[in-house]
């Protein structure tokens, strides 16, 4: 409980005086998670200026394991040279260690295909990744095998020379091309999941374009990341009525027995696929475009949507 001399202090500043075990740095980190709650309501701005006789609860998450383990994992391997490869993720598959899942992630098989010259670049937790896929999202990943090239890569991301460009199956098809442009932060509501927010959030824009419905119900649709926010795909086409088809975060139920509602309440996960990736070498500069094919899941579920319209692009 806040006493009433540290009315209107930072939040930060006051859970560090109160919780000694954890240092400020630490919990501006748990803050901006989502990981500290009063009333029931989310608080992930360190600034937020507490209140006399307010109750916090902090959530503190299972330590991550110091070092992950190589575990000899098939990898799809589209590109390796010296500095970096590039990887077909499959759905499914964790990008690396964390709170529940401890092994068997996309940075276990790294360490075992790269060996170990790949530890620690990065991270020692996340070693080699640069840009991250959700789970049950496929797709082009692409990872660095150098500080050097970690450091080239990240920058591209962070000046947006780097471009990626995903394919989503969405409920309902939205305007012909249009953009999203609305921040995204940590739901007030739900601290397992993003939102668009009015206060708080980081800026992000997503560009997208119809590339033909699929039947009465749903659309295959292209997204370009201007910006990399987490789930950002997913909030943005769910805020415009339009969630892709399988989320279990942003979808909410879908209704109905027709065939092509019965294909999507088959579909076991967000129906996303990292299709497009583009950027320079971190070495030479030169240009480096990769391609990958939808797969079999999205193409079986594109057929059930719409059997009359043949194979896909």
């Amino acid at each position: 409980m806040v006493a009433p001399d540290d009315a209107s202090g930072r939040l930060d500043k006051t859970l560090a005086a109160e919780a000694a075990e954890l240092s400020r740095s630490r919990l501006q980190a748990l803050i901006a998670e989502g990981r500290v709650t009063s009333d029931g309501r989310t608080i992930d701005d360190p600034s937020y200026r507490v209140k006399p006789g307010q109750r916090f609860e902090i959530l503190i998450p299972p330590a991550e394991p110091a070092v992950p383990e190589p575990q000899a994992i098939a990898l799809d391997v589209v590109y390796e040279d010296r500095d970096l490869l590039v990887v077909d993720k499959p759905a499914g598959m964790v990008v690396h260690p964390a709170a529940g899942n401890p092994d068997r992630t996309l940075v276990n098989a790294l360490l075992a295909h790269c060996g170990a010259g790949l530890s620690g670049i990065g991270g020692v937790v996340r070693p080699g990744i640069v840009h991250r896929l959700d789970k049950d999202t496929s797709g082009l990943m692409v990872v660095a095998k150098n500080d050097a090239a970690h450091a080239a890569l990240s920058a591209q991301f962070a000046d947006r020379t780097l471009s990626r460009t995903y394919l989503a199956v969405t409920r309902g098809t939205p305007p012909r091309a249009g953009e999203v442009n609305a921040p995204i932060g940590r739901s007030p509501r739900d601290r397992k999941k993003m939102a668009v927010v009015e206060r708080g959030g980081k800026p992000a824009l997503t560009r997208y374009r119809v590339l033909r419905p699929l039947g009465p119900g749903a659309a295959l649709v292209e997204c370009e990341l201007a910006t990399g926010r987490t789930h950002q795909i997913r909030v943005h086409m769910a805020s415009i009525g339009h969630p892709l088809v399988g989320d279990p975060l942003y979808g909410g139920p879908v209704r109905g027995k027709d065939p092509w509602i019965a294909a999507m309440k088959r579909f076991p996960r967000q129906a996303l696929h990292a299709a497009k990736l583009r950027f320079r070498h971190p070495a030479d500069g030169r240009e480096m475009r990769f391609d990958s094919p939808l797969p079999a899941d999205l193409r079986d579920l594109i057929g059930a949507l719409a059997p009359e319209q043949g194979s896909i692009p």
